[in-house]
């Protein structure tokens, strides 16, 4: 077929040469299978920074002077509700269960390990700090071996020691970092199978949009090749780069929600040009000029805008990123060159199991449907159209100015784990900051001179005896090397949470500076309640530049493809309208708890800090697909008609099957997110699923037509000075395409 463009070529080789292009990809996948199979992957829920803040110089000098690897000290807990620290069964308890944590397979440093009986001998005072208030509960402070990947391990075997002790009489459980990040991958594990409880769903909607079993099985097939193949290049990646455990759970919902909707789009456009009388390859050239042309297009588009992500100088935004991205990718590679092999292969055998009466299948069907009518209505009614949702929009976006940024902590582990038992336990009886204690790093010529003992002694008085009894000294004073020593110290609450940071920004601001004033020494507050804070602290920075980098980009790619100026700012605009809404209902139900019980989500003090910027640019490169996909039809439709109000109509009810089909999915995608027991989760989940369901319907139903209809063909305005910048249209209809098919990806079917 001449004429194709790049896209269309390519599907069309790809048709021809099926077996080849199969071939290709099995040795690919194969190959990626083994050598990550081989490596492993390298994944964890640490979050380090490139920009080199305070926490991260702090945990750098302690690496240094530990052999490269951090510490990790684990609280274990022992409770009892009959008995108290005082009666000699609890001591013996207490003594076994001390003598079995240091003979645990060297997983614990066993001079690491003391309990109060032994500490009551050569410190009374810090034994003393060990038993709760009213003596029923002790803590058996244990150092684990190795840095945080064996620690992982580790903490393992320690916890196996620990369940042989199980009684009636005594509660014995650990919390420290170990442990809790241990918790967060099993409950990140177990999420991400919640994830595939929406999959029903999604192929009920293919089977509405389709018609037919076998396809739409197919795209569901393409999107778990995608994520396969994406889970081994992660697992290489993570040889090289830090990536957050957290990866494979947005890898996982991007790759469903995309991989679907891009097979869907291809798929739809073939099934069309077979319908219009076309041969089987001419329609598999047709249907990769159009509809794999626009997938190649907004795939791009989203993944130039995660990479967004990386402006900010921290491992999770940007293995985010790159997670997010290498799977769009492998989907428009797919969507390119298998689909086309495949479809080829199986040809009208696509539409077997075909369901009389369900899908729309002709032009016909389009001009008196629903979404006809939709589009007559908003056409009549402009005005009242526009105002009333951007009305609704905006009123939605409101809680949003009320958002409070923070961290998932150990509070929101679900109540079964045994680190969230030990947390709420020593929340209430000793502090919970013992479970990730701050680090204090002293740095200095000689921390064995006098003056820096002295202020060493200084810290200590004024950490133990602060006003408001805040802070808890752990594990005391520990020398590393003649220039640095590290006082750990315990701040009230979790790690995360607005108490502790505050508590740690004090003892900068305030109780270090008073202590070592007049000192040479460098004094660095670390620990993962600094690192939070830090974290914090950059998201902020880097935030404005992230939306600069985005809505720039984005700004640029629409005046290519559409060669207006007016309709790059008005999707822009819609865009905002749409994701500011989606931050507005989560924070109302996350953080106001509004409906939070009923719909079965967790009230959360605070919204995840990565949250809104992940949201960001995720929800502006997805909702730009359709963007792209609606208004190239309009487009294509206004260059040969020239009359704006008819080409908003037709593009309106041409596009609407298959792109609110699309939407479907993702919604059910992103829904079954929100059904795992993490917060965060739920977060994402419930945000993506209401800004695609808010961009697919009142923005693209109502509010994109109604302003359409009101600039008239202002909305192609375009300063002739401006000529030279190339042509990108996503609608290339190809010589010999039906005149009156839907255009590409929007196509319906």
């Amino acid at each position: 077929m001449k004429n194709l463009g790049f896209t269309g070529r390519i599907s069309t080789w790809s048709a021809h040469h099926h077996w080849v292009v199969i071939a290709a990809w099995i040795v690919g996948l194969v190959a990626i299978s083994g050598i990550s199979s081989a490596t492993g992957s390298n994944l964890t829920t640490d979050i380090s920074f490139t920009n080199k803040p305070e926490s991260q110089v702090a945990r750098e000098l302690l690496e240094e002077a530990r052999g490269g690897t951090e510490q990790f000290w684990e609280q274990v807990v022992v409770q009892s509700d009959t008995l108290t620290v005082d009666d000699p069964a609890y001591q013996e308890f207490v003594t076994n269960l001390t003598a079995a944590i240091r003979g645990t397979d060297g997983a614990v440093d066993p001079q690491h390990v003391v309990n109060t009986y032994e500490l009551q001998q050569v410190d009374p005072q810090q034994a003393a700090g060990l038993v709760s208030a009213d003596r029923r509960t002790t803590i058996i402070p244990a150092l684990l071996v190795g840095g945080l990947d064996e620690a992982t391990d580790n903490v393992t075997l320690l916890e196996d020691t620990l369940h042989q002790f199980e009684s009636d009489d005594f509660l014995v459980v650990t919390g420290g970092f170990a442990s809790v990040n241990e918790a967060f991958t099993k409950a990140s594990e177990s999420d991400l199978g919640a994830e595939f409880k929406a999959l029903p769903v999604a192929l009920v909607v293919l089977v509405v949009v389709f018609g037919a079993v076998v396809a739409a099985l197919l795209p569901m097939v393409f999107a778990f090749l995608a994520i396969g193949i994406t889970f081994g290049l992660i697992a290489i990646v993570s040889q090289v780069f830090q990536m957050s455990f957290f990866v494979t759970n947005v890898m996982t919902m991007i790759g469903l929600a995309v991989g679907i909707d891009y097979a869907l789009f291809v798929i739809a456009r073939y099934r069309e040009e077979r319908r219009h009388g076309r041969d089987k390859y001419e329609a598999i050239g047709i249907a990769g000029d159009t509809g794999a042309r626009a997938v190649l297009f907004s795939g791009f588009t989203v993944v130039i805008a995660l990479f967004g992500m990386f402006v900010v100088p921290t491992s999770i935004f940007q293995s985010f990123a790159i997670g997010a991205s290498l799977v769009v990718l492998v989907t428009i590679a797919q969507s390119v060159t298998l689909l086309p092999a495949v479809v080829s292969i199986m040809g009208d055998r696509i539409n077997a199991l075909s369901i009389p009466k369900i899908g729309g299948n002709s032009d016909h069907d389009e001009e008196r449907g629903f979404w006809a009518g939709a589009a007559r209505f908003v056409m009549a009614n402009p005005w009242p159209m526009m105002l009333g949702t951007a009305t609704l929009l905006i009123v939605m976006a409101i809680p949003y100015f009320s958002i409070n940024l923070g961290a998932s902590g150990t509070a929101s582990l679900p109540e079964q784990y045994d680190a969230r038992k030990a947390f709420d336990i020593l929340d209430d009886e000793f502090s919970a900051g013992r479970i990730q204690p701050t680090d204090i790093v002293i740095q200095a010529d000689n921390v064995n001179d006098p003056s820096i003992q002295a202020a060493i002694a200084d810290l200590q008085d004024r950490l133990a005896n602060d006003p408001e009894a805040r802070y808890e000294l752990v594990n005391g004073v520990e020398v590393l090397r003649d220039d640095l020593a590290v006082v750990s110290v315990a701040v009230p609450g979790e790690a995360a949470s607005d108490e502790a940071i505050a508590a740690m920004k004090f003892i900068r601001s305030d109780i270090v500076p008073a202590a070592f004033n007049g000192t040479d020494a460098n004094i660095y507050v670390g620990g993962p309640t600094a690192g939070n804070s830090d974290f914090f602290d950059v998201v902020d920075k880097y935030t404005p530049w992230v939306f600069a980098f985005v809505l720039g980009f984005s700004f640029v790619l629409l005046t290519l493809i559409f060669r207006s100026l007016v309709v790059p700012v008005k999707s822009i605009i819609m865009n905002l309208l749409s994701v500011g809404a989606s931050y507005g209902v989560v924070v109302a139900i996350f953080q106001w708890g509004w409906l939070a019980d009923p719909l079965g989500f967790t009230k959360v003090p605070s919204i995840e800090a990565w949250l809104p910027l992940f949201m960001f640019t995720i929800l502006f490169g997805l909702s730009m697909d359709y963007h792209i996909f609606l208004l190239s039809r309009i487009r294509e439709r206004f260059d040969e008609t020239h009359n704006n109000t008819e080409s908003v109509a037709f593009g309106l009810r041409r596009t609407a099957n298959i792109i609110t089909g699309a939407a479907a999915i993702m919604v059910a995608v992103f829904s079954g997110f929100a059904l795992g027991d993490m917060p965060m989760f739920q977060q994402i989940g419930v945000g993506l699923a209401v800004s695609v369901f808010l961009d697919a319907t009142i923005v693209r139903t109502i509010l994109v037509p109604a302003t359409m209809r009101l600039l008239g063909d202002r909305n192609w305005w375009m300063p002739t000075w401006l000529n030279w910048l190339p042509d990108l249209r996503v609608e290339r209809e190809p010589a010999g395409a039906h005149e009156a098919s839907p255009a590409g990806a929007a196509g319906g079917d």
